[in-house]
């Protein structure tokens, strides 16, 4: 099982891998300028559009936001806790039937317990060990799903917001000579030019 968890925190760093190059000017954030002497009237990049999206349906978001190499990625995280959640509630209801049958006293009952519980019907604490684990096995793979479906939401959101900007190759350092009136001094300045969009 452990192995099984592993596998899934690994697609949970891959969810988070989210572009490792640099970001390029999205032509997707538009403003109402005019062109040509005509207003450009194309509606604004709503990154709220994105997260409720996302939040409604797991890779939604990400569709919107055109990452649609992450979809893959949502889906896959989302899948793997949900069959293992299933198998998991399988393994669960017959270590309980199992365990039950095993202390039950009766011998009758105990071509009901499949293998390999009945290899260990004598020994029904051991049953309930593996009985147990497994409930709390339930328990980490509804954590792992509620959380990946977060990390859907978060993911969606943050793209979404990295789209409103325009992270252009200009990010340059400048040295620039000032006069502080404060401190009625001249000085030299550092200024770093991020290159945000800006109406014009």
């Amino acid at each position: 099982m452990p192995k099984v968890f592993t596998s899934i925190l690994f697609i949970a760093a891959l969810f988070f891998c989210n572009d490792s190059f640099a970001q390029k000017k999205d032509s997707t954030v538009k403003k109402n300028t005019r062109i040509f002497g005509k207003a450009d009237t194309t509606k604004k990049y709503s990154p709220r559009i994105a997260i409720i999206r996302s939040a409604l349906i797991p890779g939604w978001g990400q569709a919107t936001n055109k990452k649609y190499w992450k979809m893959p990625v949502v889906y896959a995280a989302l899948g793997i806790t949900t069959v293992i959640f299933f198998r998991n509630i399988k393994q669960y209801r017959e270590a309980r039937d199992s365990y039950i049958n095993a202390i039950d006293g009766d011998p009758g009952n105990d071509h009901l317990i499949p293998q390999p519980y009945f290899t260990v019907k004598d020994q029904p604490e051991r049953i309930r060990t593996f009985r147990n684990q497994v409930r709390q096995n339930v328990d980490y793979t509804v954590l792992f799903f509620i959380a990946f479906w977060g990390l859907n939401v978060v993911d969606a959101a943050v793209d979404a917001h990295l789209k409103t900007f325009d992270v252009s190759d200009d990010l340059s350092l400048q040295i620039k000579a000032g006069y502080s009136p404060m401190a009625n001094t001249n000085g030299v300045s550092l200024v770093l030019n991020l290159g945000r969009n800006h109406s014009k």
